[in-house]
C-alpha cells in the first residue's frame, strides 16, 4: 500500500514538473503573440499582460513597411534551392561512400564529419572573401551555394549512417533486372531514403528560415533581404519597434512551425533510424 501511494506521489510531482518546463517553454511564444496585437505603449508598459485592446493592424502596418511580401519570397527560394541542392548531393554522395568503402572515400568521408565541428564565426571572414572572388555576394543564387557547401557535410554524415541499414541484396537484384546505377539510385534506394530526407528537410529548412549571420554578410542589397534582415532593421541605435518587429516573427513563425509539426513524426523516425542503424 504504501509503495502505490509512493508511487503516486512520484507520478504528480513528475506530472507537475513536466507543466511547469512545458509553461517555461511556451512563455516565449505567449510574449510574442500576446504583445505582436498591442500598441506600443502597451508592449512597453505591460508585456506581461494580456492585450487590453487588440491592435491587429499591426500586422498589416509590418507587412506595408518591411515589403513583408519580397522578404518572403527570397526567404522561401533560398531555403528551397538550398534545401533541394543539399539533398540531391549528399545522398548521392553518401551512397558512393558507403558503397565503395576505399581508403580514399573513407578519408573524404572523414574530411566531412571534420568540417561539422568547426564554428562558422572562423569561417566568415575567408567565405566573404572567396565568396566576392567567385562572384557570389548579392546574388540569391550565390547564397544558395554558400548554404550548400556549409550545410553539405551534417546532410552526407545523416544519410551515411541510414544508407548502411539498406541491404545490398535489393541493389544486386535491381542491377540483374537491368537497372543503370543512376536507375539503380534514384528509382531503388532513394525511396527508402524517406525517413532521412524527411529529417535532412525540416533540419535543414529550420536553419535556412531562421538564419540571419550569412545573409548579413552576403545580401546587401535591400531587394535581396531575407525576413530575418528586414526584421533587424527595424531595430537601431535609438529607435525600436517592437510593435512591427512583434507581428513579423509572428509571421516568421508560422511556416517553420507548421512544417516541423507536420513532418516531427518523420523527423523522429528518420533521427532514430540514423543512430541505430549502421
Amino acid at each position: 500500500m504504501r509503495t502505490g501511494k509512493a508511487y503516486s506521489f512520484q507520478m504528480v510531482v513528475l506530472g507537475a514538473g513536466l507543466i511547469v518546463l512545458a509553461l517555461l517553454f511556451l512563455s516565449p511564444f505567449y510574449f510574442v503573440f500576446a504583445n505582436s496585437v498591442k500598441s506600443i505603449e502597451d508592449i512597453q508598459l505591460h508585456t506581461a499582460s494580456l492585450p487590453t485592446k487588440l491592435e491587429w493592424v499591426n500586422y498589416g502596418r509590418a507587412w506595408d513597411v518591411l515589403h513583408f511580401s519580397r522578404a518572403l519570397s527570397n526567404s522561401f527560394l533560398i531555403t528551397v534551392l538550398s534545401v533541394t541542392s543539399m539533398v540531391i548531393l549528399s545522398s548521392m554522395a553518401a551512397y558512393r561512400l558507403v558503397r565503395r568503402p576505399t581508403r580514399g572515400n573513407k578519408f573524404i568521408f572523414l574530411l566531412f564529419v571534420t568540417a561539422m565541428i568547426i564554428p562558422f564565426q572562423t569561417l566568415m571572414i575567408p567565405l566573404v572573401k572567396v565568396g566576392r572572388w567567385a562572384g557570389l555576394l548579392n546574388h540569391l543564387l550565390g547564397i544558395v551555394v554558400l548554404y550548400s557547401g556549409l550545410g553539405v557535410s551534417l546532410c552526407i554524415f545523416l544519410y551515411h549512417g541510414f544508407i548502411k541499414s539498406i541491404p545490398q541484396g535489393i541493389e544486386e537484384a535491381a542491377a540483374v533486372d537491368g537497372c543503370n546505377p543512376y536507375s539503380l539510385f534514384w528509382r531503388i534506394v532513394f525511396p527508402l531514403l524517406k525517413p532521412m530526407t524527411v529529417t535532412i528537410i525540416v533540419l535543414q529548412c529550420l536553419w535556412i528560415w531562421n538564419d540571419f549571420l550569412l545573409p548579413m554578410l552576403v545580401l546587401q542589397k535591400p531587394d535581396l533581404q531575407t525576413i530575418q534582415l528586414a526584421i533587424n532593421s527595424l531595430f537601431g541605435q535609438y529607435v525600436k519597434q517592437w510593435d512591427l518587429a512583434l507581428p513579423a516573427l509572428v509571421i516568421t513563425i508560422i511556416p517553420s512551425m507548421a512544417l516541423f509539426l507536420a513532418l516531427q513524426k518523420h523527423v523522429i523516425d528518420g533521427v532514430a533510424a540514423g543512430a541505430v542503424k549502421g
